[in-house]
């Protein structure tokens, strides 16, 4: 499983929807579930599931499935 993959699988069970609806362009402005609680949720899964530490900053910038991917890839 690549990346995109594992990102699109920790937002789809994050915010209980089907991974067939998440892809990279995905992003707080396309998917209504992904409101403000969702993100500070998904945040704290990116954190855990990549063995990441965040900081509130980045809570507002990661708000996309490509930013998200972006960020991990830079941070390995």
């Amino acid at each position: 499983m690549n990346l995109l993959d594992q990102v699109r699988q920790v937002i789809a069970e994050t915010i209980n929807l089907p991974e067939a609806d998440i892809n990279e362009l995905s992003s707080t402005e396309t998917l209504d579930k992904w409101d403000s609680l969702a993100q500070v949720n998904l945040m704290m899964a990116i954190e855990q599931a990549f063995d990441l530490e965040l900081e509130v900053e980045d809570f507002v910038e990661l708000n996309s499935v490509r930013k998200i991917v972006e960020f991990i890839n830079t941070s390995a």
